[in-house]
This record gives C-alpha cells, structure tokens and sequence, in this order.
C-alpha cells in the first residue's frame, strides 16, 4: 500500500532563524529498529510515523543493535515504501561515538566523521542526508578540526545541514562561531531533555535562542520511565527489561515511581496520557523546535501524536507539576 501523509494532522515549528519547519514531534530509531528487531514492525512504525505528518527521522551511524543496522533498516523502508517521498523528508544522522574498531572509529577527527557520513550514506541508499551532526564534543580534536569537517560535509553536497549534539552552552557559541567563519552556519543542537534531566535550562537554551540555532530535544520521555509501563514495576518486555537498553533497572527508584504516580494523575485530570503531559512539556518553550520520540510499537507512534491535541499547559499545571519535580529546574 502507498504511504500517503497527512500534513494536516502534525503541526511544525521554525528551526531556529532558518528556513526550515520541523514537526514538533520527529522519530528517533535509536532503539527497536535495529537488525535484532523484526523488520516489518520497524517498517510499519515509519510508515505511520510518516502517514501522521511525521517528516524528520533521526538516525546516527551506531545506532541498532548491531551499530549500522538501524540506517539499513531506515534504507530498506526509504528504498520501498518512501523513494517518492524524499523530498518531503529530512533525515539526518551522526558521528562522534565508536563505531568501528582501531583509532580511526571515533572521536571529532576529520578521517573519522567523513568516512563514517560516507557509510552511513551508503547503508541508507542515499546521496545526502539533510542534517549531519557532530554526535557530541571530541576534547582531544581541535574543534577547528571537527566544525570543518561538518563544513565540508556541506560543500561536498553531502549534507545540507550541520548541527551539533550533547555540547554546553560555551561549547555551542564556539562552535558557531567556528562553523560561521567556514562560512556555514550551525542549523541545530540536539541535546537531552524531560522533566527529570533540565540541565539545559539555565544557559543553554537562551544561547541557542540568541545564536538563532533549532533545538531537536532527545530523550522527551526519560527513555519510556515518563510512560505508564512503570507505574507498577519493570514489564518485561520494557527497555529496562532488556540487556542492551539505555534505561537500566536501578533508575527506576522508590521516588521515581512516587513521582511518576503523581505526574500520571495530573494527566488523567487532563485527559492525557503520562507519555502526551511529558511531550507536551517538552514542547512548552516555543525554543525547542521538535521532541525526538522513540517506540516499539505503532500504537505508541500514534499516541505520542495525539498529544499534540493538548498542548497547552495552565500555570496551575505547571505549578503541580514543578511541585512533583521538586522545583529545581537543572544546573
């Protein structure tokens, strides 16, 4: 069957001082769409995600698992259910963690990042991608180095974008800076962000503001802890549940289920999910232009949409809110 996307189900915002919209919510195969994963459930949550009016797919070269096999999966979906629709598509991917073995796999290096975008654009079928981001900072590679490589992703018609991902609000000025003297400008930071870690709060969002770059959130839902699957214990077929998942059982405290039970009940009183109040927060301060969602199954494609239907939060729901996170925004 044809993909056919319905634009008017999503709603987009402006990436920073660029031309470009984003949907508020783009999806993320950092996890479940890996070669470990059954193919056709990896298929069918991209072909949702995009009949939903989905139209960013975030990817890096190490995701999976095995590192890689989430862009051959993107690929192999792209190749049969989406060639028509590349156009009205942005994908993007990224370097900067280990991806293959010896000195050469990782890091900020110039060798290390080109040959990783040739790869990545080779697993996906692809000529370009329209976002490459540097995966996060190299503190043993000058940064002239690693912004110049993403420069030179951009004239070599391999990216159309460049963006930065996991960098502190001083890191982020200097390398727009830097990116801005090479005579191309840094598009979007993409770093980690839900009602329990803040930590770009404080500086980090005011400078991506000032500097006019897009902020593409990660993590919007604490890796599934800011779901209802953890209200009463650890299912076993959850993240937490699973060897090679993110989420690690530890995380999941006497507190954390506390806070969880509360912020579960606020969204009842809204007629939400605990998953639509955690996006929905996220997507509060009109400076972050898209939450990345992940999910391992189309259902949770679907109701992570449906959250856009209620976005506005109340100050006195911000309040309540607040109250259960303890009122400590992060450092």
């Amino acid at each position: 069957m044809p993909v056919i996307p319905a634009y008017d189900k999503m709603r987009y915002r402006r990436c920073g001082r660029s031309g470009v919209e984003l949907p508020l919510l783009s999806l993320g195969l950092w996890h479940n769409f890996g070669s470990v994963d059954p193919f056709e459930e990896s298929r069918a949550m991209i072909r949702r995600a995009f009949e939903l009016g989905i139209t960013h797919f975030d990817l890096a070269n190490n995701y999976g698992p095995e590192p890689g096999s989430a862009e051959e999966t993107f690929g192999k979906v792209l190749a049969r259910d989406l060639a028509g629709h590349r156009d009205e598509l942005v994908i993007s991917t990224k370097a900067g963690w280990r991806m293959w073995p010896g000195p050469y796999g990782d890091g900020g290096s110039r060798k290390y990042m080109l040959a990783s975008l040739d790869q990545s654009l080779r697993r996906m079928g692809l000529d370009y991608v329209d976002i490459f981001y540097h995966h996060r900072p190299a503190p043993d590679t000058p940064l002239e180095e690693s912004m110049t490589a993403l420069a030179d992703a951009v004239k070599q018609g391999k990216a159309l974008y460049v963006g930065i991902s996991a960098y502190d609000a001083d890191e982020t000025r200097a390398a727009a800076a830097m990116l801005r003297s090479l005579g191309t400008r840094c598009f979007v930071h993409q770093p980690k962000y839900s009602m329990f870690v803040r930590d770009i709060e404080p500086r980090l969002l005011s400078t991506l503001g000032d500097e006019g770059i897009g902020c593409v959130v990660f993590s919007p839902l604490a890796q599934g802890l800011l779901t209802d699957r953890y209200l009463r214990g650890i299912p076993a077929d959850s993240r937490a549940a699973k060897a090679h998942g993110a989420l690690r059982p530890e995380e999941i405290t006497a507190e954390r289920v506390t806070q969880l039970g509360h912020l579960n009940d606020i969204a009842k009183s809204r007629g939400q999910s605990l998953a639509q109040l955690a996006l929905a927060w996220v997507l509060r301060d009109s400076r972050v232009t898209s939450a990345i969602i992940g999910a391992s199954r189309v259902a949770q494609v679907e109701d992570s949409v449906a959250a856009l239907d209620r976005l506005e939060i109340s100050p006195d729901d911000l309040g309540r809110i607040e109250t259960v996170l303890g009122g400590t925004p992060g450092a």
